[in-house]
């Protein structure tokens, strides 16, 4: 995986057709790259839990939802306290013994987390999976410097995921407020009011009948529109 930039990222999910199809080819490249690996996720705590954004594919769901659950292991403490966590050999592993049974049935022989610094995101962690005993020990040099261009990686695609949505919002908010405005010179010719006594109306009308203002607005603009036509 190379640096990218933001603008490179923000062409890379249009491509992707979002964040999780991008966040799927990292954890996919590091299987590829840092040797050992035979899975990879990424660890976010979003709204007060933790969640995985995204998994390499064949990653079995439960290596990271367990650890959610009990709220222990590898991926759970680096996130968390931000300091890497590795497990050698989990057949030998005592910190986390509910979840190592769990990883030993799929497999896993070897766990490897690294806090990712994010921000606005205060846990994070890139989580790597062996299936041999020790087999990521010699890759800890890769891991950690995938793990610093992932990082930016993932820090760009959020910021850019944050931007996307504040600008719906702000196009939401400037739909509402030309809906609101248009009711208002309806109100203003058919009633004969001003711009603040239209309001007024409007926003009685909206309480007695208990509907959010701009679905009364768009309703009222609707309706005229239709008599309008019906009378071409």
């Amino acid at each position: 995986m190379s640096p990218q930039t933001p603008d490179t990222l923000d062409q890379a999910m249009a491509r992707s057709q979002g964040l999780d199809t991008l966040l799927r080819d990292l954890t996919d490249r590091a299987v590829r790259e840092v040797p050992g690996v035979a899975a990879c996720s990424v660890t976010v705590r979003r709204d007060d839990r933790l969640l995985t954004l995204a998994g390499s594919t064949g990653l079995p769901s439960g290596l990271d939802l367990r650890q959610y659950e009990n709220g222990s292991g590898p991926c759970v403490d680096a996130a968390e306290t931000q300091s890497p966590r590795y497990a050698h050999d989990l057949a030998t592993e005592t910190r986390w013994p509910d979840y190592t049974a769990y990883a030993l049935a799929t497999g896993v022989r070897c766990v490897l987390a690294l806090p990712l610094a994010l921000a606005g995101e205060p846990d994070a962690a890139l989580n790597l999976y062996g299936v041999e005993p020790g087999g990521l020990a010699g890759s800890r040099a890769a891991a950690d410097a995938f793990a610093r261009r992932a990082a930016e990686a993932v820090d760009a695609a959020l910021r850019i995921e944050r931007e996307r949505a504040s600008a719906a919002d702000v196009r939401t908010a400037l739909l509402s407020r030309s809906v609101i405005d248009q009711a208002i010179g309806i109100l203003m010719v058919r009633e004969r009011l001003d711009a603040r006594a239209a309001m007024d109306r409007l926003r009685r009308v909206s309480q007695d009948r208990n509907v959010k203002l701009r679905d009364l607005c768009q309703d009222l603009v609707a309706r005229v529109g239709d008599g309008s036509r019906g009378r071409q």
